[in-house]
Protein backbone atom coordinates (compact mmCIF):
# COMPACT_ATOMS: atom_id res chain seq x y z
CA UNK A 1 0.00 0.00 0.00
CA UNK A 2 1.51 3.29 -0.83
CA UNK A 3 1.31 5.82 1.64
CA UNK A 4 -0.40 9.28 0.99
CA UNK A 5 3.07 11.03 1.14
CA UNK A 6 4.12 9.32 -1.24
CA UNK A 7 1.56 8.25 -3.87
CA UNK A 8 0.69 10.52 -7.19
CA UNK A 9 -3.05 12.03 -7.28
CA UNK A 10 -3.27 13.37 -10.49
CA UNK A 11 -4.51 16.57 -11.64
CA UNK A 12 -6.95 15.16 -14.20
CA UNK A 13 -8.30 11.75 -14.25
CA UNK A 14 -10.91 10.37 -17.00
CA UNK A 15 -14.21 8.49 -15.59
CA UNK A 16 -14.34 5.52 -17.70
CA UNK A 17 -16.91 2.93 -16.32
CA UNK A 18 -17.53 -1.01 -17.95
CA UNK A 19 -20.56 0.60 -19.64
CA UNK A 20 -17.57 2.68 -21.87
CA UNK A 21 -15.34 0.10 -22.78
CA UNK A 22 -18.18 -2.17 -23.79
CA UNK A 23 -19.74 0.69 -26.18
CA UNK A 24 -16.24 1.01 -27.84
CA UNK A 25 -15.68 -3.08 -27.91
CA UNK A 26 -18.93 -3.26 -29.19
CA UNK A 27 -18.04 -0.86 -32.03
CA UNK A 28 -14.45 -2.83 -32.50
CA UNK A 29 -16.60 -6.27 -32.85
CA UNK A 30 -18.98 -4.45 -35.85
CA UNK A 31 -15.84 -3.19 -37.61
CA UNK A 32 -17.10 0.15 -37.11
CA UNK A 33 -13.69 1.71 -36.69
CA UNK A 34 -13.71 4.91 -39.03
CA UNK A 35 -16.36 7.92 -39.92
CA UNK A 36 -19.86 5.91 -39.74
CA UNK A 37 -23.22 5.46 -37.82
CA UNK A 38 -22.02 5.59 -34.46
CA UNK A 39 -20.25 9.08 -35.76
CA UNK A 40 -24.15 10.01 -36.38
CA UNK A 41 -25.39 9.24 -33.99
CA UNK A 42 -22.83 10.81 -31.69
CA UNK A 43 -23.36 14.14 -33.24
CA UNK A 44 -27.59 14.14 -33.39
CA UNK A 45 -27.15 13.15 -30.10
CA UNK A 46 -24.54 16.83 -28.95
CA UNK A 47 -26.33 18.62 -30.72
CA UNK A 48 -29.81 17.36 -29.38
CA UNK A 49 -28.09 18.22 -26.04
CA UNK A 50 -27.52 21.55 -26.43
CA UNK A 51 -30.84 21.91 -28.52
CA UNK A 52 -29.00 23.17 -31.88
CA UNK A 53 -29.59 21.77 -35.34
CA UNK A 54 -25.85 20.94 -36.25
CA UNK A 55 -23.04 19.07 -34.86
CA UNK A 56 -19.81 17.55 -36.85
CA UNK A 57 -17.72 15.72 -35.27
CA UNK A 58 -14.12 15.85 -35.35
CA UNK A 59 -10.75 14.15 -34.71
CA UNK A 60 -9.31 16.45 -31.70
CA UNK A 61 -10.97 20.03 -30.49
CA UNK A 62 -8.02 21.90 -32.55
CA UNK A 63 -9.32 20.71 -35.17
CA UNK A 64 -12.96 21.56 -34.93
CA UNK A 65 -11.68 25.33 -33.91
CA UNK A 66 -9.89 25.50 -37.42
CA UNK A 67 -13.08 24.31 -39.16
CA UNK A 68 -14.99 27.14 -37.26
CA UNK A 69 -12.65 29.71 -38.04
CA UNK A 70 -12.48 28.58 -41.96
CA UNK A 71 -16.66 28.02 -42.13
CA UNK A 72 -16.59 31.77 -40.42
CA UNK A 73 -14.58 32.83 -43.60
CA UNK A 74 -11.66 34.54 -41.84
CA UNK A 75 -9.14 35.10 -44.95
CA UNK A 76 -5.53 36.37 -44.47
CA UNK A 77 -4.62 39.55 -43.53
CA UNK A 78 -7.77 39.69 -40.94
CA UNK A 79 -7.86 39.71 -37.35
CA UNK A 80 -9.21 37.38 -35.00
CA UNK A 81 -9.53 38.90 -30.83
CA UNK A 82 -8.68 35.76 -28.44
CA UNK A 83 -7.67 35.85 -24.84
CA UNK A 84 -4.26 35.19 -24.27
CA UNK A 85 -4.79 33.18 -21.46
CA UNK A 86 -5.49 30.30 -22.72
CA UNK A 87 -4.12 27.16 -24.55
CA UNK A 88 -2.30 27.24 -27.56
CA UNK A 89 -4.67 25.72 -30.01
CA UNK A 90 -6.90 29.32 -29.48
CA UNK A 91 -4.12 31.61 -31.53
CA UNK A 92 -2.79 28.22 -33.53
CA UNK A 93 -6.38 27.73 -35.65
CA UNK A 94 -6.31 31.66 -36.24
CA UNK A 95 -2.74 31.27 -37.73
CA UNK A 96 -3.03 28.34 -39.76
CA UNK A 97 -5.38 30.60 -41.87
CA UNK A 98 -3.36 32.86 -42.78
CA UNK A 99 -4.93 35.62 -40.00
CA UNK A 100 -3.62 37.34 -37.10
CA UNK A 101 -4.59 36.60 -33.25
CA UNK A 102 -5.37 39.93 -31.72
CA UNK A 103 -4.28 39.09 -27.98
CA UNK A 104 -6.79 40.93 -25.67
CA UNK A 105 -6.81 41.30 -21.39
CA UNK A 106 -9.30 39.18 -19.00
CA UNK A 107 -11.39 39.85 -15.97
CA UNK A 108 -9.72 39.01 -12.56
CA UNK A 109 -11.72 37.07 -11.29
CA UNK A 110 -13.13 34.63 -13.92
CA UNK A 111 -10.40 34.57 -15.45
CA UNK A 112 -12.30 34.90 -18.83
CA UNK A 113 -11.96 37.67 -21.58
CA UNK A 114 -12.87 40.94 -20.57
CA UNK A 115 -16.12 42.77 -22.83
CA UNK A 116 -14.38 45.87 -22.82
CA UNK A 117 -11.02 45.13 -23.65
CA UNK A 118 -12.88 42.90 -26.68
CA UNK A 119 -15.27 45.96 -27.77
CA UNK A 120 -11.85 48.73 -27.68
CA UNK A 121 -9.59 45.53 -29.69
CA UNK A 122 -11.95 45.59 -32.98
CA UNK A 123 -10.97 47.31 -36.04
CA UNK A 124 -12.15 46.89 -39.30
CA UNK A 125 -10.03 44.12 -39.99
CA UNK A 126 -11.81 42.41 -36.93
CA UNK A 127 -13.34 39.00 -38.85
CA UNK A 128 -13.95 37.15 -35.67
CA UNK A 129 -13.81 37.00 -31.54
CA UNK A 130 -12.82 33.46 -30.50
CA UNK A 131 -14.04 33.36 -26.89
CA UNK A 132 -12.70 31.41 -24.49
CA UNK A 133 -14.79 29.77 -21.67
CA UNK A 134 -12.14 29.29 -18.78
CA UNK A 135 -12.15 26.15 -16.58
CA UNK A 136 -15.88 25.37 -16.66
CA UNK A 137 -17.15 29.06 -16.87
CA UNK A 138 -18.30 31.11 -19.81
CA UNK A 139 -17.37 34.64 -20.13
CA UNK A 140 -19.69 37.38 -20.20
CA UNK A 141 -21.15 36.62 -23.43
CA UNK A 142 -24.05 39.23 -24.05
CA UNK A 143 -21.53 42.66 -24.18
CA UNK A 144 -19.41 40.58 -26.16
CA UNK A 145 -22.51 39.71 -29.01
CA UNK A 146 -23.41 42.91 -28.76
CA UNK A 147 -19.61 44.40 -29.66
CA UNK A 148 -19.78 41.40 -32.30
CA UNK A 149 -23.08 42.38 -34.02
CA UNK A 150 -22.48 46.14 -33.85
CA UNK A 151 -18.82 45.36 -35.94
CA UNK A 152 -20.15 43.04 -38.00
CA UNK A 153 -17.57 40.27 -36.89
CA UNK A 154 -18.26 36.38 -36.26
CA UNK A 155 -18.73 34.94 -33.07
CA UNK A 156 -17.09 31.25 -31.99
CA UNK A 157 -17.29 30.03 -28.45
CA UNK A 158 -13.96 28.03 -27.72
CA UNK A 159 -15.68 25.73 -25.11
CA UNK A 160 -13.79 23.27 -25.23
CA UNK A 161 -13.43 23.53 -21.30
CA UNK A 162 -16.90 24.13 -20.68
CA UNK A 163 -19.18 21.64 -21.28
CA UNK A 164 -22.17 21.58 -19.29
CA UNK A 165 -21.65 25.30 -18.42
CA UNK A 166 -24.81 27.89 -18.62
CA UNK A 167 -24.56 31.43 -18.33
CA UNK A 168 -28.07 33.24 -18.01
CA UNK A 169 -29.44 29.80 -19.17
CA UNK A 170 -28.03 29.29 -22.18
CA UNK A 171 -25.53 26.60 -22.53
CA UNK A 172 -21.54 26.70 -23.44
CA UNK A 173 -21.94 26.40 -27.39
CA UNK A 174 -25.11 26.94 -27.75
CA UNK A 175 -24.74 31.70 -27.81
CA UNK A 176 -22.69 32.44 -30.82
CA UNK A 177 -23.01 31.18 -34.32
CA UNK A 178 -20.78 28.86 -33.82
CA UNK A 179 -19.22 26.58 -30.72
CA UNK A 180 -16.34 24.42 -30.19
CA UNK A 181 -15.78 21.57 -27.56
CA UNK A 182 -12.94 18.88 -27.03
CA UNK A 183 -12.95 15.82 -25.56
CA UNK A 184 -9.46 15.30 -24.60
CA UNK A 185 -9.24 12.93 -21.36
CA UNK A 186 -9.28 16.05 -18.76
CA UNK A 187 -12.14 17.18 -20.09
CA UNK A 188 -15.69 16.85 -18.07
CA UNK A 189 -16.64 14.48 -20.96
CA UNK A 190 -14.06 12.32 -22.77
CA UNK A 191 -12.83 9.84 -26.36
CA UNK A 192 -9.36 10.29 -25.78
CA UNK A 193 -8.72 12.36 -29.04
CA UNK A 194 -12.11 14.19 -30.34
CA UNK A 195 -14.06 17.12 -31.04
CA UNK A 196 -17.40 18.87 -31.79
CA UNK A 197 -18.10 21.94 -34.03
CA UNK A 198 -21.76 22.54 -33.15
CA UNK A 199 -24.29 25.57 -35.07
CA UNK A 200 -27.78 26.25 -35.70
CA UNK A 201 -26.64 27.06 -39.45
CA UNK A 202 -27.01 24.41 -41.96
CA UNK A 203 -24.55 26.13 -44.35
CA UNK A 204 -21.94 26.58 -42.20
CA UNK A 205 -22.16 22.81 -41.01
CA UNK A 206 -22.07 22.01 -44.65
CA UNK A 207 -18.95 23.55 -45.15
CA UNK A 208 -17.42 21.94 -41.52
CA UNK A 209 -18.48 18.82 -43.13
CA UNK A 210 -16.90 19.00 -46.64
CA UNK A 211 -13.52 20.65 -44.81
CA UNK A 212 -13.85 17.94 -42.21
CA UNK A 213 -13.50 15.21 -45.29
CA UNK A 214 -10.82 16.22 -47.83
CA UNK A 215 -13.57 18.82 -49.73
CA UNK A 216 -15.68 15.99 -51.32
CA UNK A 217 -19.43 16.11 -52.20
CA UNK A 218 -19.01 12.35 -52.94
CA UNK A 219 -16.47 10.03 -53.20
CA UNK A 220 -13.16 11.81 -55.32
CA UNK A 221 -15.34 14.18 -55.86
CA UNK A 222 -13.61 17.40 -54.38
CA UNK A 223 -14.71 20.73 -54.54
CA UNK A 224 -12.22 22.42 -52.07
CA UNK A 225 -8.91 21.95 -50.52
CA UNK A 226 -10.13 20.07 -47.24
CA UNK A 227 -8.77 18.39 -44.29
CA UNK A 228 -9.18 14.55 -42.73
CA UNK A 229 -10.57 15.44 -39.85
CA UNK A 230 -13.12 12.88 -39.88
CA UNK A 231 -13.99 11.12 -35.57
CA UNK A 232 -13.78 7.67 -35.98
CA UNK A 233 -16.69 5.28 -35.12
CA UNK A 234 -14.48 3.93 -32.19
CA UNK A 235 -14.57 7.62 -30.65
CA UNK A 236 -17.96 8.54 -31.05
CA UNK A 237 -19.10 5.23 -29.25
CA UNK A 238 -17.24 5.76 -26.41
CA UNK A 239 -18.83 9.68 -26.53
CA UNK A 240 -22.23 8.50 -26.67
CA UNK A 241 -21.80 6.44 -23.43
CA UNK A 242 -19.87 9.28 -22.03
CA UNK A 243 -22.52 11.91 -22.74
CA UNK A 244 -25.15 9.70 -21.27
CA UNK A 245 -23.26 10.62 -17.40
CA UNK A 246 -22.07 14.27 -18.63
CA UNK A 247 -24.76 15.88 -16.28
CA UNK A 248 -23.84 13.25 -13.09
CA UNK A 249 -20.11 13.66 -13.79
CA UNK A 250 -20.82 17.58 -13.38
CA UNK A 251 -22.99 17.47 -10.12
CA UNK A 252 -19.85 15.25 -9.00
CA UNK A 253 -17.18 17.74 -9.85
CA UNK A 254 -19.63 20.58 -8.50
CA UNK A 255 -19.55 18.70 -5.10
CA UNK A 256 -15.73 17.90 -4.99
CA UNK A 257 -15.47 21.87 -5.60
CA UNK A 258 -17.95 22.53 -2.60
CA UNK A 259 -15.85 20.32 -0.18
CA UNK A 260 -12.41 22.43 -1.25
CA UNK A 261 -14.47 25.77 -0.52
CA UNK A 262 -15.61 23.90 3.05
CA UNK A 263 -11.66 23.16 3.40
CA UNK A 264 -10.12 26.33 2.02
CA UNK A 265 -12.91 28.36 4.72
CA UNK A 266 -11.29 31.15 6.25
CA UNK A 267 -8.49 30.49 4.84
CA UNK A 268 -6.40 34.06 4.09
CA UNK A 269 -4.01 34.59 0.89
CA UNK A 270 -6.22 32.24 -1.10
CA UNK A 271 -9.20 33.01 -4.12
CA UNK A 272 -11.08 30.49 -4.47
CA UNK A 273 -12.85 30.01 -7.91
CA UNK A 274 -15.46 33.18 -8.47
CA UNK A 275 -18.77 31.91 -9.72
CA UNK A 276 -20.45 35.20 -11.51
CA UNK A 277 -24.57 35.22 -10.50
CA UNK A 278 -25.57 34.58 -14.08
CA UNK A 279 -23.62 31.72 -14.41
CA UNK A 280 -22.57 27.86 -13.61
CA UNK A 281 -19.25 26.97 -13.40
CA UNK A 282 -18.29 23.13 -13.75
CA UNK A 283 -15.13 22.47 -12.73
CA UNK A 284 -13.02 21.40 -15.49
CA UNK A 285 -10.33 23.57 -13.64
CA UNK A 286 -10.24 24.07 -9.62
CA UNK A 287 -8.44 26.90 -9.62
CA UNK A 288 -7.11 29.59 -6.83
CA UNK A 289 -5.41 32.60 -7.15
CA UNK A 290 -2.61 33.52 -4.28
CA UNK A 291 -2.40 36.89 -3.02
CA UNK A 292 1.46 36.63 -2.78
CA UNK A 293 2.40 35.55 -6.40
CA UNK A 294 5.86 33.95 -4.54
CA UNK A 295 3.99 31.32 -2.70
CA UNK A 296 1.75 30.15 -5.70
CA UNK A 297 5.65 28.64 -6.96
CA UNK A 298 6.57 27.66 -3.52
CA UNK A 299 3.32 25.73 -3.03
CA UNK A 300 3.13 24.01 -6.41
CA UNK A 301 6.98 22.23 -5.59
CA UNK A 302 6.11 21.11 -2.43
CA UNK A 303 2.75 19.88 -3.46
CA UNK A 304 4.68 17.66 -6.35
CA UNK A 305 7.49 16.31 -3.54
CA UNK A 306 4.60 14.98 -1.62
CA UNK A 307 2.68 13.33 -4.70
CA UNK A 308 0.57 15.82 -5.67
CA UNK A 309 0.55 16.75 -9.38
CA UNK A 310 -1.27 20.53 -10.21
CA UNK A 311 -0.69 22.80 -12.86
CA UNK A 312 -0.46 26.68 -14.10
CA UNK A 313 -3.21 26.82 -16.68
CA UNK A 314 -2.30 28.83 -18.91
CA UNK A 315 0.88 30.53 -18.96
CA UNK A 316 0.48 33.77 -21.25
CA UNK A 317 0.79 33.26 -25.45
CA UNK A 318 1.68 36.54 -25.71
CA UNK A 319 4.44 35.79 -23.22
CA UNK A 320 5.75 32.72 -25.10
CA UNK A 321 8.70 33.05 -28.36
CA UNK A 322 7.15 31.88 -31.00
CA UNK A 323 3.27 34.47 -30.37
CA UNK A 324 5.28 37.86 -29.80
CA UNK A 325 6.36 38.31 -33.57
CA UNK A 326 3.50 36.40 -34.95
CA UNK A 327 0.50 37.89 -32.97
CA UNK A 328 -0.61 41.81 -32.26
CA UNK A 329 -0.59 42.73 -28.79
CA UNK A 330 0.53 45.43 -26.30
CA UNK A 331 2.12 44.35 -23.26
CA UNK A 332 0.64 47.49 -21.09
CA UNK A 333 -2.70 45.62 -22.11
CA UNK A 334 -2.22 42.25 -20.87
CA UNK A 335 -1.17 42.97 -17.19
CA UNK A 336 -4.31 41.76 -15.57
CA UNK A 337 -3.44 38.46 -17.63
CA UNK A 338 0.40 38.52 -16.77
CA UNK A 339 -0.95 39.14 -12.59
CA UNK A 340 -3.13 35.76 -12.69
CA UNK A 341 -0.51 33.43 -15.03
CA UNK A 342 1.83 34.68 -12.20
CA UNK A 343 -0.58 33.93 -8.99
CA UNK A 344 -3.14 31.05 -9.87
CA UNK A 345 -2.90 27.06 -9.43
CA UNK A 346 -4.98 24.77 -10.83
CA UNK A 347 -5.52 21.66 -7.99
CA UNK A 348 -6.89 18.12 -9.31
CA UNK A 349 -10.61 17.26 -9.29
CA UNK A 350 -12.20 14.60 -10.90
CA UNK A 351 -15.77 13.18 -10.08
CA UNK A 352 -14.51 10.19 -8.18
CA UNK A 353 -11.77 12.27 -6.34
CA UNK A 354 -11.51 11.07 -2.50
CA UNK A 355 -12.41 13.25 -0.15
CA UNK A 356 -9.33 12.17 1.85
CA UNK A 357 -7.91 13.42 -1.10
CA UNK A 358 -8.46 16.19 -0.96
CA UNK A 359 -8.20 16.57 2.34
CA UNK A 360 -4.45 16.08 1.82
CA UNK A 361 -3.85 18.34 -0.43
CA UNK A 362 -5.58 21.07 1.29
CA UNK A 363 -3.31 19.95 4.49
CA UNK A 364 -0.19 19.83 2.72
CA UNK A 365 -1.10 23.27 0.69
CA UNK A 366 -1.45 24.96 3.97
CA UNK A 367 1.53 23.69 5.42
CA UNK A 368 3.48 25.53 2.90
CA UNK A 369 1.67 28.40 2.82
CA UNK A 370 1.93 29.19 6.67
CA UNK A 371 5.93 29.15 6.03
Amino acid sequence: MISLSTKKIRYADPYITEEDVEAVAEAVRNKRLSQGEYAARFEQEFAGHLNLKQAVATTNGTAALHLAVLAAGVKPGDEVIIPSFTFAATAECVLYVGAKPVFVDIDPNTYNVDPKCVDKAITPKTKAIIVVHYGGQMADMDPIMESAERHGACVIEDATEAHGATYKNRQAGAIAKIGCFSFYPNKNMTTGEGGMLVTDDAEIAEKARLLRNHGQVSRFHHIMIGYNYKMSDILAALGLAQLKRLNWVIQKKKEAAQFYEKLLSGVKGVQTPYVMPAASHTYMFYTLKFINAGARDLIMQHLEQVGIETVVAFPPLHMQPIYRSLCKFNDEDLRVTEDCANRVLSLPIYPHIARHDQEFIIKSMLEELKT
